[in-house]
């Protein structure tokens, strides 16, 4: 006779047929309401849950609970627009989270990157969680020349940044950017993940049409809740 499967494998697969009717966000019950559902342990449960996990069907968020997951659509790592633009492309609800908006000390790299040449740069800089339905995808570090203060009055949780920058007539139009990876560590406990948890880092400059340096942004992206879509040339041998 043919072995039964494993009681987790048999919890598995009846959560993955639940999961076809479902939308993304629901909430999935806790360990502790399936365990009393389906008789088991909770140790039982939670492979089960970790299988749907590592396949992309839900997702876990630190003290927030279980939702079934909805991956979004790759930016193609060519273009870039407007954060709020894109989240809106995938069907959910952008909004952000002001943690910083201040003049400060530029760094060297961001004096660097804007062309500052003052005996004592300083940036604008705005720190940003952007969320998409409220799940927190990336830590936004986005630095802007002193000149641009102004930034700083406007609606920095609904608004958007690039759309400002076009009613004051500079329009973000080529960028360069470079991609790494990094544990989150400080910025785990605002991503609501572990402090271990990589993340994809994507550091990038734009430019205005003069060809002057407008934005310096440090993007640091939830691994497993962001994609960028790379095309490239293959270079003959």
């Amino acid at each position: 006779m043919a072995k039964a499967p494993p009681l987790y494998m048999r919890i598995e697969r009846e959560l993955r047929t639940r999961l076809v009717g479902a939308r993304p966000g629901d909430v999935v019950p806790a360990e502790s309401v399936l365990a009393e559902e389906f008789g088991v342990a909770r140790m039982t449960v939670r492979a089960a849950l970790n299988a749907l996990e590592s396949d992309g069907l839900i997702e876990r968020i630190q003290g927030r609970g279980t939702f079934v997951r909805q991956r979004p659509a790759p930016r193609a790592a060519g273009t870039l627009m407007s954060f709020q633009d894109q989240v809106r492309s995938w069907g959910r609800v952008p909004r952000s989270r002001l943690v910083e908006g201040e003049v400060r000390a530029a760094s060297a790299a961001e004096a660097a990157a804007l062309q500052l040449t003052a005996a004592a740069p300083r940036v604008v800089s705005i720190v940003r969680v952007r969320f998409a339905d409220d799940v927190p995808l990336a830590v936004e570090y986005a630095c802007f020349p002193p000149h641009l203060d102004a930034l700083l009055d406007l609606d920095l949780e609904t608004g958007s940044l690039h759309r400002a920058l076009h009613e004051k007539g500079l329009r973000p139009t080529l960028g360069s950017s470079r991609l790494t990876a990094q544990r989150a560590g400080g910025d785990g406990e605002l991503l609501q993940v572990p402090a271990g948890e990589p993340l994809l880092v994507e550091t990038r400059l734009i430019v205005d049409q003069h060809s002057a340096p407008l934005e310096y942004t440090v993007s640091r992206y939830v691994g497993d809740r962001y994609d960028l879509h790379v095309t490239f040339d293959v270079q003959p041998p």
